[in-house]
């Protein structure tokens, strides 16, 4: 059985411009979580840990080994915000 060589330029192309997208929506994630990959299945404790990383140096992905916590951090918690009535 003959091959259509002709359609694969278009499956070539097509292929192509699929990895070009996901490689650049993987780039542009991998970007925005300071080059580490992207968390799944994230739980309660995971997003309370990205919280408080995020009121300690600004960036919900960052961490710091600063034992001595930045001005505020104390008071910046949504613990003290939250309405319980």
């Amino acid at each position: 059985m003959p091959v259509p060589w002709e359609a694969l330029i278009p499956f070539g192309l097509l292929t192509s411009m699929f990895a070009a997208a996901g490689t650049l929506l993987n780039t542009s994630k991998r970007a925005q979580n300071q080059g580490k990959p992207v968390r799944y299945h994230v739980d309660a404790w995971d997003e309370m840990m990205l919280d408080r990383d995020r009121r300690l140096t600004g960036h919900m992905r960052g961490q710091t080994s600063n034992p001595v916590p930045p001005e505020g951090f104390e008071t910046s918690s949504a613990w003290y915000t939250e309405n319980t009535s």
